[in-house]
């Protein structure tokens, strides 16, 4: 590609219609997070005045349940207020966030990177711009892929969300899950003194490795190995992100290429698609085999993409404690919720860098990989799949994904959110209330399995790193105890409360909403319906129920903008992801005044 080339999506056109949306999602989000509240100035139409006074946004917006601004993108303007009288200026996301700096809490040090961010984020959002148009109704019929791959916006919530930071311009067309390049990754054989290999029980090394490299290229790289005087069988292969290598470890494991620690044995035969996760691959030539998820040094949304060898170390016993939790409970089984297990992990430990350095470094973060399995073989017949993202697409004419899906499932609207709640909302509330277990149930970690436009199941994935047990005496197997974490008591409920009212429910109500399939009313009637049926369904739980009210009046507003705005290279300690949360004020609960009118 030519240097021309590589940024033809940059057009006084596109930027301008990039920088339209991500100025309404900044206003919207930063207001919702109350970092700013926007003056009334009468008929629906607000405004927002920058750090010194001299630049006012206004727009007309409409205030939704959970404090949600529906704000009109086409009405937004820009003035810089002066002595002399008003200019409209032209709407810029990178300039909101210098004017309103203090109003944001950017430090100095946190300001440029986050700027950096911005831009990425309008840089993706004008490449999309120009791919081809894709109506609601036809990606409602599209594989998976397809619509993993046509999804134009990320987190709902982040307003730098695509940041990307590492990536140059041919890396986004080569890499990018919105460009849609075919990735074959790069195998690295690992001396097995330096590396940590683990496994699901009923599996190990050479059998994973056979059912995912084939025996021809085993052979080839069994070849490669013994051309040096090695045996694989000293060894274990770790695939690995091109741009790791290019980047990282052929430069900075130099020491361990040249002692032959770590052997390059090139780029394996099949073929993957980057996911929205951006280090996570799904396999084109053969999709029964696993998603591979790499090591990535890139930072993206609060975090460098990293994957630490320790961490993985527990991963495939998490992930089958996970999975017999699910097969054994009466109530999760009737959901017919499935979980992705992440059936394998390698890691290399590289001494001189863990010597050196505290665990959260990101150079103990270079070398790592997963293996997560499939969705495809579990499939029944006439079934699809979908990221459960793509229920807050919409496209360039308006029209929601959703709403496409409801269409095609010839369903009544209240019937088809019903049949997804079943499937989504219940098994996360038998999971805290029976378990004190918590999910990252937002929408690129959820797959939906389609009949028709229908809601059928759900699958959870990326489970080892985000799940958490809230319940400080519940029995632990030996490894996986690293997934209990410490929580306040008044915080457990945010898992349910934030992560799926807030940050999904708030979003997909107002997508069904706008496009005039469901009104807000009702989406609200029926979550609270689901929840209570759900309560029923279990009278044991009665005293859960009442200790952690999810018919409160009121909860405490988590902002995750505030997060990445404080410190945008580490949002979250994992391990006690409730010391960063930032709270501030209270929501009111949508359902709470459904459960009164219910008990009337």
């Amino acid at each position: 590609m030519n240097p021309r080339e590589a940024v033809a999506h940059l057009t006084p056109e596109n930027w301008a219609r990039a920088n339209r949306h991500l100025v309404r999602k900044a206003l919207s989000e930063f207001a919702h997070e109350r970092l700013f509240t926007p003056e009334p100035l009468g008929d629906g139409r607000y405004a927002v005045r920058g750090d010194d006074g001299t630049v006012e946004y206004r727009f007309a917006a409409t205030l939704l349940p959970l404090d949600h601004w529906r704000i009109d993108a086409a009405g937004i303007t820009r003035h810089r207020i002066s002595p002399e009288g008003e200019t409209e200026l032209p709407l810029d996301a990178i300039a909101l966030c210098v004017e309103l700096r203090r109003t944001l809490g950017l430090s100095d040090q946190v300001l440029p990177v986050y700027l950096e961010e911005i831009g990425s984020t309008l840089s993706s959002a004008a490449y999309k711009l120009t791919k081809p148009r894709i109506g609601a109704a036809e990606l409602a019929k599209a594989s998976y892929q397809e619509i993993e791959t046509g999804m134009t916006e990320g987190h709902p919530c982040f307003v730098a969300n695509n940041g990307r930071i590492g990536y140059g311009v041919h890396d986004f067309h080569a890499y990018a899950p919105e460009a849609a390049r075919p990735v074959r990754l790069i195998w690295l054989a690992a001396h097995r003194d330096h590396a940590t290999f683990t496994c699901s029980a009923d599996l190990d090394h050479d059998r994973l490795m056979r059912g995912e490299l084939g025996d021809e290229l085993l052979g080839r790289f069994a070849g490669t190995l013994a051309e040096l005087g090695l045996d694989l069988a000293d060894h274990v292969l770790i695939p690995v992100h091109p741009w790791q290598w290019w980047n990282k470890l052929s430069v900075t494991f130099a020491a361990e290429l040249a002692e032959r620690r770590l052997v390059c044995l090139g780029p394996g035969d099949d073929e993957y698609l980057a996911q929205q996760s951006v280090r996570t691959f799904f396999n084109t030539t053969v999709p029964s085999r696993h998603y591979v998820k790499t090591a990535l040094s890139v930072l993206n949304m609060g975090f460098m993409r990293g994957l630490s060898a320790a961490y993985m170390e527990a991963t495939p016993a998490i992930n089958d404690w996970l999975a017999g939790l699910v097969a054994g409970d009466e109530i999760l089984r009737a959901t017919r919720l499935t979980i992705l297990r992440e059936r394998a992990a390698v890691g290399y430990r590289h001494r001189q860098y863990e010597a050196a350095t505290d665990r959260y470094s990101p150079y103990r973060k270079m070398l790592a990989a997963l293996w997560r399995e499939s969705p495809v073989p579990g499939l029944e017949p006439g079934r699809r799949t979908a990221t459960m993202a793509s229920l807050l697409h919409v496209d360039h004419e308006g029209r929601s994904f959703a709403g496409a899906l409801v269409e095609r499932s010839g369903l009544a609207p209240e019937v088809w959110l019903r049949r997804y709640l079943d499937a989504y909302l219940t098994p996360l509330l038998h999971s805290f209330y029976a378990y004190d277990l918590a999910f990252m149930p937002h929408g690129e970690n959820v797959i939906l399995v389609l009949d028709g436009g229908a809601v059928e199941r759900v699958i959870f994935k990326d489970i080892a790193e985000e799940i958490v047990v809230m319940d400080p005496d519940a029995p632990l197997p030996p490894g996986v105890d690293r997934v209990r974490a410490e929580i306040p008591e008044h915080m457990k409920l945010l898992s349910i409360f934030t992560d799926v009212f807030d940050c999904f429910f708030r979003f997909l109500s107002d997508v069904l909403a706008a496009d005039g399939v469901l009104g807000e009313e009702t989406f609200w009637r029926t979550v609270a319906a689901c929840a209570a049926d759900y309560q029923a369904s279990v009278p044991h739980l009665a005293g859960r129920f009442e200790r952690y009210d999810l018919f409160a009046e009121t909860f405490p507003l988590s902002c995750l903008n505030r997060l990445q705005l404080r410190d945008n290279r580490q949002m979250v300690d994992l391990a006690d992801p409730s010391a960063a949360l930032q709270l501030v004020g209270d929501l009111a609960n949508p359902i709470a005044k459904f459960c009164l009118v219910d008990s009337q």
